[in-house]
């Protein structure tokens, strides 16, 4: 299994849990060093980490295909890499949104293409991308580039499925407001904030299942992405 952006937060819990549920690992991300003191605790299970930035498109090739070589499969690809910056459109930081849309969606595509490149190869292979809550609505100030790249990201998702590439599967994941490195400055008392292990759980439940797509945590995410899909974003807003 293979796991972009395990160095921190979600990714580096569900290679914890993947683990434990014992499966060998391909785990990337930029700091490699966080990666192998990751791959160390980890012990005796077989883990492989590179450093991979995921924006450098050749580098996203190169080393999927030498994780695929030195394993001699790779069964399962989960496109996790991702990045939260972000500013209202309009106020001086493109460069923030700018960085997290290729991180988010364009890096997100060069995973799915290399990992794609793999399993048709293969003949069988599971790809998961992880999307957001946020992916379900227009969201406003700071996190509009960012659940636009998560609903790109979802889109993905659903276009291969209908391909229906034989032998794949493809699931997309909407995690909630789990707690992470990537939200570690935003207050605790945010409302339905989970706990990274127990958020991560049911993320790690969902891909076991090859769930076409699943929000989780379950509750309280799959009543309030049903009424996310309808509300009138004005209430929308109030809700998360």
């Amino acid at each position: 299994m293979l796991i972009t952006g395990a160095s921190a937060g979600l990714g580096e819990e569900m290679a914890r849990q993947f683990a434990a549920l014992g499966y060998d690992l391909a785990l990337c991300a930029r700091r490699i060093d966080r990666l192998e003191v990751l791959r160390d605790e980890l012990a005796p299970r077989r883990v492989l980490v590179k450093q991979l930035d995921v924006t450098e498109d050749d580098a996203v090739f190169t080393v999927f295909e030498q994780f695929a070589a030195e394993f001699g499969r790779i069964d399962r690809v989960i496109v996790n890499a991702g990045l939260g910056k972000g500013a209202p459109l309009g106020t001086g930081r493109f460069d923030a949104n700018r960085a997290t849309a290729m991180v988010n969606f364009v890096g997100a595509l060069a995973q799915t293409e290399a990992a794609l490149r793999i399993f048709r190869e293969q003949r069988r292979g599971h790809l998961v991308l992880i999307s957001s809550m946020s992916a379900l609505r227009g969201m406003r100030r700071s996190m509009t580039t960012y659940a636009a790249t998560k609903a790109g990201v979802a889109a993905i998702a659903e276009g291969l499925r209908s391909e229906r590439i034989p032998g794949v599967d493809v699931s997309v994941i909407y995690p909630g407001y789990i707690r992470s490195e990537m939200n570690e400055r935003v207050q605790q008392k945010t409302r339905f904030m989970t706990d990274t292990r127990s958020g991560v759980r049911a993320m790690v439940a969902a891909i076991e299942k090859r769930s076409p797509k699943a929000y989780v945590p379950a509750w309280p995410w799959v009543p309030i992405g049903a009424a996310m899909r309808v509300l009138p974003l004005s209430v929308v807003r109030r809700m998360v």
